[in-house]
């Protein structure tokens, strides 16, 4: 079987008919890929990308894109989701990765894919992704959380449904790549989490992509996104709140919490009280 055909046949079973069908309306992955990866082909690259990004797309069935899909293009800086959408509508997002690293073809674009979730989704021009924004280190630590939580999810996905059974074996690897930065975080920062974030609370306020910091957070933060994968849903609410750039993080997680369909209430008030704070 051609591998076009075969990304169509896994296209479809990871988006179901009512996700590939023009009834459901907002709810497409569609990749715009353009540009030059080191070689990847763009069959393959769409195959990761919709992989990586089902993970968490999957736990957000009432989630819709208001634009046409995504624009993807090589980015030979950093990774980045663009404020502005393209003159088609589309969300852009540049990856920093060329060539069959699928790896770090997921583990970046699962990072991006949440900044989509949380700035560009529903009634995306209700969500504040302009400005400064003191608690933005706490969206770049959900993005964190996303990217182990999607190689994770990836990782047992490809060892009975890869997108190309020759992609069986690369399974492992996809965990080996979180692992590996799961396990280097845990040898960096073995001081208790509550004392240790208290002291960089005012870092992070003021440089939000502090990435190792980032990560240490996202270490919390997974385990509670591993047992209620639905929480993805939860992040598409985060950005509804008061535009206060020097917001405190209580009024933050109150501002989402209430912000938040009462299915999510919980949910946050479970990542509030990771960082020492009770919501009412």
């Amino acid at each position: 079987m051609k591998r076009r055909r075969m990304l169509a046949l896994f296209s479809a079973m990871l988006l179901g008919p009512a996700r590939s069908q023009a009834a459901g309306a907002g709810r497409e992955l569609s990749f715009e890929i353009d540009g030059d990866f080191g070689g990847a082909s763009v069959d393959d690259i769409r195959a990761v990308l919709i992989s990586a990004a089902s993970t968490l797309w999957d736990h957000c069935p009432k989630t819709r894109w208001e634009t046409p899909g995504f624009f993807i293009h090589r980015s030979m800086e950093h990774p980045i989701t663009a404020y502005e959408h393209d003159k088609d509508g589309r969300i852009v997002i540049g990856l920093n990765v060329g060539g069959s690293y699928w790896s770090q073809f997921a583990f970046q674009f699962s990072h991006e894919f949440c900044h989509a979730l949380a700035g560009h989704s529903n009634d995306w021009k209700k969500a504040w992704i302009k400005g400064p924004k003191s608690n933005q280190w706490f969206e770049e630590s959900l993005c964190e959380t996303a990217s182990l939580f999607a190689l994770r999810a990836m990782s047992k996905r490809w060892q009975t449904a890869p997108p190309y059974p020759n992609w069986r074996s690369y399974a492992p690897h996809l965990n080996e790549y979180a692992e590996a930065r799961i396990t280097g975080a845990r040898k960096a920062f073995q001081e208790p989490f509550l004392p240790w974030f208290a002291k960089q609370q005012a870092s992070l306020r003021g440089d939000a992509g502090q990435r190792e910091k980032n990560l240490n957070i996202a270490l919390q933060l997974l385990p509670l996104f591993e047992a209620e994968p639905s929480g993805w849903e939860a992040v598409t609410f985060c950005n509804l709140g008061e535009r206060i750039p020097d917001k405190s993080l209580d009024a933050y997680f109150k501002d989402w919490e209430q912000n938040s369909p009462k299915v999510h209430q919980a949910f946050i008030r479970k990542l509030a009280k990771l960082f020492g704070i009770e919501i009412q």
